[in-house]
């Protein structure tokens, strides 16, 4: 399908060596770079990244991400202290952290995304931090070590709706995804919980509106809403491009629900322009 004329946004990756240069020395990766991310040329150029710890290569196969795939390396114990590197030499005063899903680990990473929200806590308590974890497979013991790490906001993307979830997300479910959102605000009522829904998938609206229902039901928060684009022909195929006053439409209708924050437009990513969800940063 041919993108619309709202959909020309031009990725470089050639530009902001400076970034780059840092990641690199100290052998850390980014979501930004590793998921092709359209947005990453505005986020390098203002000194942000979405740091991805564990590893770069993820265990499902989604047919809509550009991770790799495979079996993955294993465990770098240091690596919570080298983001703490990083975040010092760029100055960052909101993080955001990620990772692949490893469903080879025990505890699905939950630890190494505790030590590593404690290493930047420690810089400064004042960095707002943020964590967009994987389901861990709904190990409730892994989910409370997250909900009870210093972190500000923790995000965790249904990414689309039920019907597409066996095209789209194999190796998730639905209902195991809404408990991880519950189980968080849960266990720590004072944490934003966030998600995220890819559209333009082949969903309708009324699976739209049953999700915004259901994540709403979890307690969640804040809510993103942004187009797919598929990283390559090989990937699951767009079905739709979804127009700018359908964004603004969804926006409306998830904040008559109760969101407390909602971004929606093509270009919306999960962690794009998160440090301006917080209540304090609006």
């Amino acid at each position: 399908m041919k993108k619309p004329w709202w959909l020309n946004k031009k990725v470089s990756l050639s530009t902001h060596h400076q970034i780059k240069e840092i990641l690199r020395d100290l052998n850390l990766h980014t979501v930004c770079e590793e998921s092709l991310c359209p947005n990453i040329s505005e986020c390098f150029g203002s000194c942000i990244a979405t740091f991805m710890i564990l590893g770069d290569t993820c265990t499902r196969k989604c047919s809509f991400c550009n991770v790799k795939k495979g079996s993955p390396s294993s465990l770098d114990y240091n690596e919570p202290a080298r983001v703490k590197r990083a975040v010092k030499l760029l100055k960052l005063r909101y993080v955001v952290i990620t990772s692949p899903t490893r469903d080879d680990l025990d505890d699905g990473g939950a630890q190494i995304f505790h030590q590593t929200a404690k290493q930047i806590k420690s810089i400064d308590p004042n960095i707002k931090l943020e964590a967009l974890i994987p389901d861990f497979l709904g190990n409730r013991e892994s989910i409370k070590i997250i909900a009870n790490s210093p972190l500000d906001v923790v995000s965790h993307n249904l990414e689309t709706v039920p019907s597409l979830y066996t095209g789209v997300r194999k190796g998730s479910d639905y209902s195991r995804s809404l408990d991880v959102l519950r189980l968080l605000k849960k266990e720590n009522k004072a944490l934003f919980t966030k998600s995220g829904l890819m559209l333009g998938l082949g969903e309708t609206g009324k699976e739209l509106m049953a999700v915004f229902n259901d994540l709403k039901a979890a307690g969640c928060d804040f809510l993103t809403l942004g187009q797919y684009l598929p990283p390559s022909l090989s990937h699951f195929p767009v079905k739709e491009f979804i127009r700018p006053e359908k964004f603004s439409y969804l926006k409306e209708k998830a904040l008559g629900i109760g969101f407390k924050t909602v971004k929606s437009s093509a270009y919306i990513r999960s962690s794009y322009l998160a440090h301006t969800f917080l209540p304090k940063h609006n």
